[in-house]
């Protein structure tokens, strides 16, 4: 029969507790790219309740693992990465760790970690809305669309740089257009910033969207977000288009309602007179004959 002294038994229990404890951290799930105008963010479950951390490794295909310095032993389920991608062209991977708490240590050699799908910024960033501005030539007969490029989370020498700098030729801008209240819709694609239309009917109202649109990506990546609507006016609108029904009922009835208080401002004026005109007359002295 083997015994166990105390204080060698207290040493395997703590030892017991440990491992287990360590070897309990829960993995990464949905570890997740999200990325817009080259803003991009890892994004993974669970949150902790501070008895396990987590740490981001990241690396280019083939390339070796990094350490961005605000992603070790982190509490929370975000890792900003949009500055430590250098490359946009290269394909990614990032490490979830779950790992120990700050200032606390393990027995484990390897912590359990999860694996992010792959990621190109350049393929695979999402591109946000663009600005516009929208004039219409005094003959009526050109339409011209000032667009903005979005500007990026990237920056060079100091200067934020915008879609235009990264994708160059590469991007162009979708026009989708359609007369004011009409559900048919054209669309046109334009290289510059400076969009010209010309195949308008005159003194129509049409309401328009941009986009960014970039061929070279894949078919789900190619177009950007749309823009809001801007609407061009119309210089032969009648007042139905222009008022609802609700307001130019509203505006008969004012009307109607003024005209009635003026006629009867008016007919009380006209009695008071009367009556004044008549008691002056039988007031009035006889004259001797």
């Amino acid at each position: 029969m083997v015994t166990i002294r105390l204080p060698e038994a207290l040493c395997i229990i703590f030892f017991l507790s440990t491992h287990s404890a360590s070897g309990s951290y829960p993995r990464a799930q949905n570890v997740t790219w999200k990325s817009t105008n080259f803003k991009t963010i890892l994004t993974w479950e669970p949150k902790t309740l501070a008895d396990y951390s987590y740490t981001v490794e990241f690396s280019a295909v083939g390339g070796d693992k990094q350490r961005n310095p605000h992603c070790i032993r982190s509490l929370v389920t975000v890792c900003d990465l949009s500055s430590s991608l250098t490359d946009l062209n290269a394909y990614y991977i990032a490490d979830v760790l779950s790992e120990p708490p700050l200032g606390a240590t393990s027995d484990l050699i390897e912590f359990p970690y999860t694996s992010s799908p792959r990621f190109c910024p350049y393929k695979d960033t999402d591109i946000g809305r663009p600005d516009f501005k929208l004039e219409v030539s005094e003959d009526k007969k050109k339409t011209t669309l000032y667009v903005t490029d979005p500007l990026t989370a990237l920056f060079k020498d100091g200067l934020q740089l915008n879609i235009r700098d990264i994708f160059s030729d590469q991007l162009q801008y979708r026009v989708t257009y359609r007369k004011n209240k009409s559900t048919g819709k054209k669309v046109y694609n334009s290289k510059t910033n400076v969009i010209e239309l010309t195949d308008l009917d005159r003194g129509e109202s049409y309401c328009f969207n941009v986009q960014a649109y970039i061929p070279s990506r894949r078919i789900d990546k190619q177009l950007g977000e749309l823009s809001q609507t801007q609407c061009s006016n119309n210089d032969y609108q009648s007042v139905f288009e222009v008022y609802s029904v609700g307001v130019i009922t509203a505006a008969i009835f004012l009307i109607l309602l003024l005209i009635g208080l003026i006629i009867a401002v008016t007919v009380v004026c006209c009695k008071r007179r009367k009556k004044a005109l008549k008691c002056g007359k039988e007031v009035l002295p006889l004259t001797d004959v």
